[in-house]
């Protein structure tokens, strides 16, 4: 290293000293022993350390390690010999053994320095892109705040693939220009978002194209939405339905798929065309009406498996090849998107309907807001959930891996046949879905507390409750057996919750 060289490391790594340790920073002391009775540590034990520090550095966004130092800051140097300094420099290459073989870390540096008469050791790695980095023994570690932490690679393999899922659709796509996307529909879009606004300058402005000097930049996004031959250029721009004749696919003998058909296009012929292709494989069945005639209905809520598909969409991880699949079997539909479920939300979130939400493809879920198309991935979800619920059908199942998601809607009805028999008893009342959820409750004269109506109508809002049961009380279908002052005073002598004290039945109308 020349002298110019060395003395601007110089500078950077009394930079890096004036600083405490970091999630970018690490400092190790080369002694060990009493405050006055120090002596130089094991070399093999701080080759150690080196090794784990950077390969954890690596794993996460670069750092650096400098050996010599207390972890206050403070410069107490290196008291080896050369022979084993230069063991220790040579700590993380492929030679030293410590790193899976094979491997070879990103480092920017690994040099000797003296900083104030004092001999240290500065190393410094860069983020690694390529791939995870291992130690010898296959432990893998990663760098979190201020500590050096192991981790599964799989957790990794997730994080990398996470990342790059979200940075797909923002990057730029080269050969494309506008004369490659459907203008008509691309002027109907800009058209509904500001009068008479130009295509060029609406893409602009929703982030999907860029200009450069030779011209305007269109990002990948701007493709999935708007693009004339998308398979040309991406094959997966598709959706699978596959019609099962039962309830599982089976093998062999047993295989009972019935047909698979594919569709192709950008994400708005997507949209078109999917429910194009369900309305007519989905089952119907045939009702009385409120206009006092027979309709035809949907086992299905239409704008539930609408929403569901549209979220596939929108959400999947356009960086796997792997195409939307719609399985359609006798009693459910399974909507599967290539990419999991983004970290940030988790399976608990949306069955509890909290709304949780945030997008994998932020430029495309922000064009189908702004033109009526979607909600948010937990607006969508909750929507899901009320309409399957509201048409009396058992709860949607999510399920999430490492590489996909999948929503599964049952047609089977929310209430068995006891219940649906038990529930009749009660219908010149037009019960409304949550009442008929708290009369199911009190079946065979069981006696109710409020906690165990505010659970079966999943909320904690106490007007909702106050205002379904009144209804039941006025209709004379609940009986009030504690009143709230009787209530309060059973809860103290047994040590319970006033909530948890049963106080209501539901007896069969006269």
């Amino acid at each position: 290293m020349e002298n110019q060289d060395i003395l601007l490391l110089s500078e950077r790594v009394r930079l890096n000293l004036s600083l405490k340790e970091s999630h970018y920073r690490e400092f190790k002391t080369a002694l060990e022993g009493k405050p006055n009775e120090k002596k130089p540590r094991k070399v093999s034990l701080i080759c150690k350390e080196i090794t784990e520090a950077l390969v954890g550095f690596a794993n996460a966004d670069g750092g650096a390690i400098i050996i010599g130092v207390e972890d206050d800051g403070t410069i107490t140097g290196i008291p080896h010999n050369e022979k084993e300094i230069k063991e220790m420099l040579k700590a993380a290459t492929p030679e030293a053994d410590h790193i899976l073989k094979g491997q070879k870390l990103p480092m920017s540096y690994a040099s000797k320095l003296v900083i104030d008469e004092h001999v240290i050791l500065f190393f410094e790695v860069k983020k690694g892109t390529g791939q995870i980095y291992q130690l010898s023994d296959g432990r893998c570690m990663k760098r979190e705040d201020d500590q050096t932490v192991p981790v599964s690679v799989d957790v990794l393999k997730f994080e990398q693939q996470e990342i790059q899922s979200r940075k797909y659709c923002n990057q730029f796509v080269d050969n494309w220009s506008v004369s490659d996307l459907d203008t008509q529909l691309l002027m109907a879009t800009a058209n509904q978002y500001s009068k008479n606004l130009s295509i060029e300058r609406y893409l602009q402005l929703m982030g999907l194209g860029e200009y450069e000097f030779a011209g305007l930049r269109l990002r990948w996004s701007a493709v999935f939405l708007f693009g004339k031959n998308v398979s040309s250029l991406y094959g997966r721009s598709e959706i699978r339905f596959i019609s099962v004749s039962g309830t599982e696919v089976g093998e062999g003998v047993n295989f009972k798929v019935k047909s698979e058909d594919t569709i192709k296009g950008n994400i708005f012929e997507l949209i078109v065309k999917s429910w194009e292709y369900l309305r007519s494989h989905l089952a119907y069945t045939t009702q009385f009406g409120a206009n006092a005639q027979f309709e035809q209905k949907y086992i299905y809520p239409e704008n539930a498996v609408q929403e569901a598909v549209l979220n596939a969409i929108a959400h999947r991880d356009y960086v796997s090849t792997n195409p939307i699949e719609v399985f359609i079997f006798t009693n459910r539909i399974e909507i599967k998107s290539p990419g999991a479920l983004l970290s940030t939300i988790k399976i608990a979130n949306l069955y509890n309907l909290e709304g949780a939400h945030e997008s994998r493809n932020p430029l495309i879920t922000r064009v189908l807001r702004e033109n009526k198309y979607m909600r948010e991935l937990g607006e969508g979800m909750r929507r899901i959930f009320t309409l399957m619920q509201e048409n009396e059908l058992e709860k949607p199942e999510l399920y999430s891996n490492g590489l996909w998601f999948r929503v599964t809607l049952f047609n089977k009805n929310l209430y068995s046949e006891k219940e649906l028999v038990w529930i009749s008893h009660f219908k010149q009342f037009d019960l409304t879905a949550n009442q008929k959820k708290i009369v199911v409750l009190g079946m065979n004269e069981k006696q109710l507390s409020t906690n165990d109506i505010m659970k079966a109508l999943n909320t904690a809002d106490v007007e909702l409750f106050r205002v379904e049961v009144t209804k039941l009380r006025t209709s004379k279908i609940m009986e009030e057996l504690v009143t709230n002052e009787q209530a309060g005073k059973q809860a103290k002598k047994q040590n319970k919750e006033k909530r948890d004290i049963p106080r209501f039945r539901i007896n069969i109308p006269q």
